[in-house]
Formats: structure tokens, sequence, C-alpha cells
């Protein structure tokens, strides 16, 4: 059985993450059976974090601000989980599913395959946005 996206609930979380205008910074895929479904979504990083335990996979897409004082600017990832304690198989799985989400999220500066909660840590994502981001000028960081 082909896995299915549910792609109006995931587009309305995906544009309201991207809108400047909006508190929401995350959300989170599923899996239910074959169907890839709006998990959560919200602006709290930590509880972000909760997300994302051994024995599950999901997709994931968050905001960061990155810059400095000069310039601030939204920079977006991409997340795939497999934590560590998913089977060979679901994991085998995950990068069919990876190209059905991709279908509706288009936009990202990185990329990340992540199994550690290190790889979701926001100093390792804001890195990695950071280094996407090519220049880094200024002093300080954005606030």
């Amino acid at each position: 059985m082909s896995t299915t996206i549910d792609k109006d609930a995931v587009n309305d979380a995906y544009e309201e993450v991207r809108a400047d205008n909006s508190e929401t910074t995350w959300f989170t895929l599923r899996f239910n059976e074959n169907q890839i479904e709006l998990d959560g979504k919200g602006s709290d990083y930590d509880e972000f974090l909760t997300r994302f335990t051994d024995d599950e996979r999901l997709f994931a897409y968050v905001r960061v601000t990155t810059g400095d004082e000069m310039s601030k600017r939204a920079k977006f990832a991409f997340i795939t989980w497999s934590g560590k304690d998913v089977s060979a198989i679901k994991k085998a799985k995950l990068s069919v599913a990876k190209a059905v989400v991709k279908n509706v999220i288009k936009n990202f500066a990185v990329e990340i395959l992540a199994e550690d909660s290190h790889d979701v840590a926001l100093e390792t994502v804001t890195a990695a946005l950071m280094k996407a981001g090519g220049a880094n000028y200024g002093t300080g960081v954005a606030k």
C-alpha cells in the first residue's frame, strides 16, 4: 500500500510556519499506518523536542530566526527523524515517504536527517542554518 499525505492540513501548517506574522514556528508529521498526518504545531521549541522519541519516525518543519544585530531573517529546516528503536523496514520506507512530504514542503534552507536528540537541538539546527546562509557579518547575535 502506498504512502499518502493529508495535503490540506500539512499545507495549512506549512504556510502558517512560513508566515512572518504567525507565532507558529514548527509542526510535526507522524505516520498513521500509511497515511502521513499533521501531528502537532506550536511555538515552544522545548515542546517541539518532546515529539522526537526513540520509537518514532516523523517529519518536522521549523522556522529559526538567524542573523545578527545588522540583519535578522527567518530560515527553515526540514527534519526527517528516525528514532534508534525504529525497525529497519520502517526506516527503509522513510525515503519513499519523504518524497511524498516534499511534494508539500518545498522551501527550506537545510535538510536534517536526525536520529539523536543532539541532531534536533536548537543550537544544532541554528548552526546548520547559519552555515547554509552564507555571509555571517556583525559582532552579535539576533535577539
